[in-house]
């Protein structure tokens, strides 16, 4: 299982038997869980409008309420694989409900957020669809998230800085307010990568660190491809030009995926946002190339 802000769309989230706990938000004081009655053009638009938008972590209640209905469904374990602890207390609250649950629930920082994330929790179900205990399983999770990459574009650093998850890009505040910053995710924080005057200027070099990043795996692993996932927030024709290129540039991706982000992280990156998220394959599937807006 993981959390909403892997982004799994639905139907791939069900093909493989992954259970999803919403995060929270609030918009202009009232509550929400991700996905359910409120929209990421909804939470644009409220950002853009200067509507008040916050977030919270799914209460331990919750997540006490789902293992507990998984192991009353006759399961022997659970892999509960979730956003970086530096990013939301989602783990804490995982934490508290699993002491409580009558199997082993094995958590797993995964360090990152988005597809990263929610590509290894794939190659998680996978590995337990194919006979793995719950060990292989984790490790697996383990292995995919930590050799992913994110790198994203936003159209200011205002909405991160006031969500107070902008860790060591905040050396970027002043001046650099006024540019296009290029940001990563590493050990588990958002990093500042460059800075870019324009965004034609910063969308194409958001798809050259792309190809970079895949290079410098091909350096570090035996790679059987890469799944590739472009995450947007309300700004789907930009991603899907986003999306064509890295189709022409990475004839090793495997499953290529436009994702719109969610309520949650949207409302700390804010509209316009564009992200590419790149894991790479331990063994050979079909190519395959789709859109989750």
């Amino acid at each position: 299982m993981t959390d909403s802000t892997a982004y799994l769309p639905p139907e791939i989230a069900a093909t493989h038997g992954i259970s999803v706990v919403p995060m929270r938000l609030a918009i202009g004081g009232v509550s929400y869980d991700e996905g359910r009655g409120v929209s990421a053009e909804e939470v644009a638009d409220a950002l853009r409008d200067f509507v008040p938008v916050s977030t919270s972590r799914p209460s331990p209640a919750v997540f006490a309420d789902l293992y507990a209905s998984l192991a009353e469904a006759g399961h022997d374990a659970i892999v509960s694989i979730h956003v970086s602890s530096q990013m939301s207390a989602t783990l804490s609250s995982a934490q508290l409900a699993a002491r409580e649950t009558q199997i082993p629930v094995e958590l797993i920082d995964s360090e990152t957020i988005g597809m990263a994330m929610g590509f290894g929790v794939i190659a998680a179900a996978e590995t337990a669809a194919a006979g793995g205990d719950a060990a292989q399983v984790a490790e697996a999770a383990r292995r995919h998230t930590s050799s992913s990459t994110t790198v994203f574009y936003v159209d200011t650093l205002e909405h991160l800085r006031r969500g107070g998850r902008i860790g060591r890009a905040s050396a970027m505040m002043g001046s650099a307010l006024a540019i296009k910053p290029l940001l990563t995710v590493r050990d588990g924080h958002i990093e500042p990568l460059e800075r870019v005057r324009t965004t034609s200027k910063a969308l194409a070099r958001l798809a050259q660190l792309a190809v970079d990043a895949v290079d410098e795996m091909h350096g570090a692993h035996e790679l059987d491809g890469v799944d590739v996932a472009v995450h947007h927030l309300d700004s789907r024709d930009r991603a899907e030009k986003l999306l064509e290129e890295l189709a022409d540039k990475l004839p090793e991706a495997r499953r290529m995926l436009l994702v719109e982000l969610g309520a949650a992280v949207g409302a700390h990156v804010g509209p316009g946002t564009l992200a590419v998220a790149i894991t790479p394959r331990l063994r050979g599937r079909s190519r395959i190339v789709g859109s989750f807006d």
